[in-house]
């Protein structure tokens, strides 16, 4: 028999070399994100302007009062039609004590302040900034890491949030004392968002159902805003005016229980740091419903930053979340 040599074997073919896999697409662009995203923007674009309306008879911390009120029943009654179950252990009501202490009690009640002491597109600039503190407490308490990409886009969209706000304080150029009061008001109301925002993207939260842990958070934020309320300015006020019982009602059931639920869903998915970016667009929103409704008027200064917060919040969406 004969032996067949190395050189005489039929040679084999190489392996294929295997196709790399194309990138995953950011979550972040998928129209499941986009449109609540979308959304939840318009909704907290307009609610500027009927803040402001409210702070006129009723004091801050009854209309906030208010507004958790029916946004907490609107929640309750979504919780029961859905059937989700309100028996949480320790470690559930003391997340949903948190959530209302930093979201529903300190952040709104520091926001209608603000507007008291500076105008309400001020205030919304302002909360541009939420993404500062969204994106150092993520990195902090959740690992989270800030790719190129995204602190590109944020670079960009502060550019933008920078010219709005110079137009803002050359528009409405308010005494020192009351501007830097009215800031002050904006940065704690911003970091009770952020810890508000970097909880619902902790494991706790998605280990209870989010209808009903927002209900009991909303109410019982309502209760502290009602304690807080009669302590600082006595018994209930209220004006029966039908624009202050519809804005009541926008405020509390559309910008509060609906959008909520919409924006928790958002942070869940995309994390806290792009979630933040409705933040960055809700100025110009904002700025564009006071064009129809106050007689806004757009400066090159203004329409420059609103396009450059734009472009940045497009560059900052498509950016990929890094591993952590």
């Amino acid at each position: 028999m004969f032996r067949l040599d190395r050189t005489d074997r039929e040679p084999v073919p190489p392996a294929p070399t295997p196709t790399p896999a194309a990138p995953a697409r950011p979550q972040s662009t998928r129209l499941a994100i986009l449109i609540p995203f979308g959304i939840v923007t318009l909704l907290w674009g307009a609610t500027w302007i009927v803040i402001a309306d409210q702070l006129a008879v009723v004091p801050a911390s009854w209309s906030v009062t208010y507004r958790f009120i029916a946004a907490g029943l609107t929640m309750l009654v979504w919780a029961l039609i859905r059937g989700e179950r309100f028996d949480f252990d320790a470690r559930g009501w003391g997340f949903a004590i948190a959530l209302a202490l930093s979201q529903f009690c300190i952040n709104y009640n520091f926001v209608y302040r603000a507007e008291e002491h500076i105008t309400s597109g001020l205030v919304a600039v302002l909360f541009a900034l939420l993404i500062v503190p969204n994106a150092i407490m993520g990195r902090v308490f959740l690992g989270q890491r800030l790719g190129r990409q995204l602190l590109i886009g944020s670079g960009i969209a502060m550019a933008g949030v920078t010219l709005l706000f110079l137009h803002e304080a050359r528009v409405d150029p308010s005494g020192v004392d009351e501007a830097l009061i009215g800031i002050g008001f904006t940065m704690v109301a911003l970091f009770g968002a952020s810890v508000a925002n970097v909880l619902q993207a902790t494991e706790t939260a998605r280990a209870y159902p989010m209808v009903a842990m927002l209900a009991m958070a909303m109410l019982i934020g309502a209760a502290l805003d009602g304690a807080l309320a009669w302590t600082m300015a006595g018994p209930p006020v209220i004006e029966l005016r039908l624009g202050y019982i519809v804005g009541i009602l926008y405020l509390g059931v559309l910008a509060t229980a609906f959008a909520f639920k919409l924006y928790f869903g958002i942070i869940r998915v995309i994390g806290p740091v792009k979630a933040a970016y409705s933040s960055v667009l809700i100025p110009v929103i904002a700025m564009l419903f006071s064009t129809a409704f106050e007689g806004y008027r757009w400066t090159p200064l203004a329409l420059g930053g609103g396009v450059l917060t734009l472009i940045g919040l497009v560059v900052a969406l498509r950016a990929r979340r890094p591993a952590r």
